[in-house]
């Protein structure tokens, strides 16, 4: 019988994870290309022999999306496989009608072939859309653990933006660890927080064996999930945040829908920043996929530490770059204390931008007037510096959760801005959370 030829579409996560449960060792099936959206420099690589498998000695190409209908014609494809992690309900019609007229096979794999199940109980945070405010509400949660003395661990969603032999299983246990292993702004924003919390990240490529490792040394797991993905390791606890501040299209994006159905606990997140008809509306649009979820209302509210060098002055606002590129809102924590605390202008970065930046930020047509953290990778590291010391502005904004200036000289003075979780209502998370322990026996070491 002849092998069915298969191409990959995702982008650097989800896509390298459904080939190494379902593909790797698979004989009937020979996978031809990866084929990459949405992270920039992250194409024309190789998926290396040491993780492809025996079938793959040369490794698998990672190719531009851009390149699906000559991969597709030049190899004979039978079968696409989508692996994306966050997509809109028109971009996912699109997408489908581009691989059917082309004449192959279109398919998604399902969560029966490609969840992993722990030793140990795991509590997942994900979400119906990037930007909801998952990492607010996986924090909390850390805290909650710690408060009650349960030995835990993160284990993050994939970025698989460096050398991928390197990142099979990463661990990241203090700042140093991050600046040594991490190739990008976006794993910084995503780490930082927790490590500098006191919280152990594992990350990586094999997530069978990212799993393995953690379960070594903790007594529960927090999956914290990236954009609106569903987990890979099976949840004892799904917790899905939605953004009161969104639309309710928002809601259905894929594989955000997936999330909102299956959630034990629905989190609605940024409450403070909807009206009450909104937020209405939602909890109705909520009900129509899951009717049994506990929902909690949680604020998040803007933290700024130098408010008097926003007030009058002209700033350059900087956000964190998954929000506000394919997580599609125009804007997050920067501009709006920029906005709140009386800024003189909001300085347009579009000017000053590298031809690399200008190209990557063209693809989002909706970003005007901010400029996000596209550090991809160690040169759009040094472009992005190069931009952010050349814009004309008396104050840096810094709506990332990462301390860039630790490894970012920047020239100006900088405001960071972050959002916290407050949560209101009488259902609150460290009740959820000690009943969750209570079921699963999970006791404090002290």
């Amino acid at each position: 019988m002849m092998k069915r030829r298969v191409v990959i579409i995702g982008a650097a996560g989800r896509d390298f994870h459904n080939f190494n449960m379902v593909f790797r060792d698979n004989p009937d099936y020979e996978v031809v290309a990866f084929l990459t959206t949405q992270i920039p420099n992250i194409d024309k690589r190789v998926y290396p022999p040491s993780l492809a498998g025996k079938y793959y000695p040369k490794g698998i190409p990672i190719l531009s999306i851009s390149m699906l209908e000559y991969v597709v014609k030049k190899f004979n494809i039978d079968l696409v496989v989508l692996s994306y992690s966050d997509i809109t309900q028109q971009e996912f019609v699109e997408l489908v009608s581009r691989v059917l007229a082309l004449g192959p096979s279109f398919t998604i794999i399902g969560s029966k072939y490609t969840t992993l199940k722990s030793r140990v109980p795991v509590i997942a945070v994900v979400a119906t859309r990037t930007g909801a405010g998952k990492s607010t509400v996986s924090r909390r949660i850390s805290r909650i653990l710690r408060d009650f003395s349960i030995k835990y661990v993160v284990i993050r969603h994939p970025m698989a933006y460096g050398e991928l032999e390197k990142m099979i299983v990463q661990r990241f246990a203090s700042l140093e660890d991050i600046d040594k292993h991490a190739y990008s702004i976006e794993e910084k924003e995503e780490y930082e927080p927790h490590v500098k919390d006191g919280t152990i990240v594992y990350a990586g490529v094999d997530y069978a064996k990212v799993l393995e490792q953690a379960e070594k040394e903790a007594d529960v797991i927090i999956w914290d999930g990236g954009n609106n993905d569903i987990p890979f390791i099976k949840p004892d606890l799904l917790i899905t945040v939605v953004d009161a501040s969104r639309t309710i299209s928002d809601l259905k994006s894929f594989p955000g829908l997936i999330n909102l159905i299956l959630a034990d606990i629905i989190v609605i997140n940024k409450v403070n920043l909807a009206t009450d008809d909104q937020l209405e509306k939602i909890k109705s649009e909520i009900r129509k996929y899951n009717k049994r979820a506990t929902i909690i209302e949680t604020e998040s509210l803007i933290v700024v530490d130098k408010p008097e060098l926003i007030r009058g002055h002209r700033v350059l606002v900087v956000e964190d770059s998954p929000t506000v590129t394919h997580g599609g809102l125009k804007y997050c924590a920067g501009y709006t204390a920029a906005i709140k605390y009386g800024a003189k202008e909001i300085v347009d970065p579009s000017p000053y931008l590298t031809p690399s930046l200008k190209k990557i930020l063209g693809k989002y047509e909706h970003l005007k007037g901010i400029l996000p953290t596209l550090g991809y990778g160690r040169e759009l590291m040094k472009e992005f510096e190069r931009v952010l010391n050349s814009v004309d502005c008396d104050t840096v904004v810094l709506g990332t959760q990462s301390e860039i200036t630790r490894y970012i000289k920047v020239n100006k003075p900088v405001v960071k801005v972050k959002f916290v979780l407050k949560e209101r209502g009488e259902i609150k998370l460290d009740n959820i959370i000690r009943s969750f322990l209570r079921k699963y026996k999970v006791h404090s070491r002290n």
